[in-house]
């Protein structure tokens, strides 16, 4: 009877991941980065916690690199541990350092209970949040913003939703951007997009998500987002529509991408998009 050779194959898999615990951790030079014009469209990625920028960050690298624009990490919390919140800063803005992203804060340490139960019970609080964030989307201006979806599992991922949507309506009619809805806890059931990662952009964004020390030495997530990826790509009919061919990508994220303007959420294509590493993504900002 022949050898199951996939036996083999799952072995050097497990192999390979446990060697990859063992990686150093941050203090990596610099990666290549564009020289940004003074007056670059901006891309907005408001992050839950620090490291969330790594994780759903593939797009806004990609924006970065290919489109020229310039990408701002909003750190809207920096995590629940108030005795981390300084070392998590440091270690954000190494990794914004890292891929280079610019860094903002909402406030010293970050805002707290950015949850739903805050909206709905703490309407005062919940209203000066919402002021931080539409003051940094009047300052910016963006051109696209990144944000988790509204089942994104985890608390603070659900509450920067609503936060994000409740500045945004708070805001003139006037004021029109691309908004990419993001997921990592809760997978969205209407994904519309798929950004392919090329191996160079998966290993800066694994690179980057490794200065966060603390919080992958208590759990070594970071090593496992080449499976989250790959698990992405086996969702493409999910985004392309039922039956449909998959793309011949290996890593990807999965976006909801609409266009906020006249005060809504605006779809600007019919079905799903898949984007492949070859493709400018300044294409989906038209």
């Amino acid at each position: 009877m022949a050898m199951n050779p996939y036996l083999q194959f799952i072995s050097n898999y497990a192999q390979l991941i446990r060697d990859a615990k063992s990686l150093p951790l941050g203090g990596f030079a610099p990666s290549p980065r564009p020289a940004l014009k003074a007056t670059a469209p901006r891309v907005l990625i408001f992050s839950p916690h620090p490291d969330d920028e790594c994780v759903i960050g593939a797009l806004a690298l990609r924006l970065m690199q290919e489109a020229g624009m310039r990408v701002v990490n909003v750190a809207v919390t920096q995590g629940s541990n108030k005795a981390r919140q300084p070392e998590r800063w440091n270690e954000l803005k190494a990794a914004c350092d890292f891929l280079g992203f610019d860094l903002v804060a909402t406030a010293p340490g970050g805002l707290e209970k950015i949850t739903p139960e805050t909206r709905e019970q703490e309407r005062e609080l919940w209203s000066k949040h919402v002021k931080v964030i539409s003051d940094i989307l009047s300052e910016h201006k963006p051109r696209a913003i990144l944000f988790p979806h509204e089942r994104d599992w985890n608390g603070t991922h659900i509450g920067t939703h609503h936060l994000v949507m409740d500045a945004l309506k708070s805001l003139p009619p006037a004021f029109e951007c691309y908004a990419f809805e993001t997921e990592y806890w809760g997978q969205m059931s209407d994904p519309n997009l798929m950004v392919e990662t090329s191996t160079e952009d998966l290993g800066r964004l694994m690179a980057a998500l490794s200065f966060h020390v603390g919080e992958v030495k208590r759990n070594p997530y970071h090593v496992t987002v080449p499976a989250w990826m790959m698990d992405n790509v086996r969702r493409a009919e999910v985004v392309g529509g039922q039956g449909g061919a998959p793309p011949d990508f290996m890593f990807a994220t999965n976006y909801r991408i609409r266009k906020w303007a006249q005060g809504n959420l605006n779809h600007i294509f019919s079905g799903g998009k898949f984007l492949s590493k070859s493709q400018n993504p300044a294409s989906l900002l038209t």
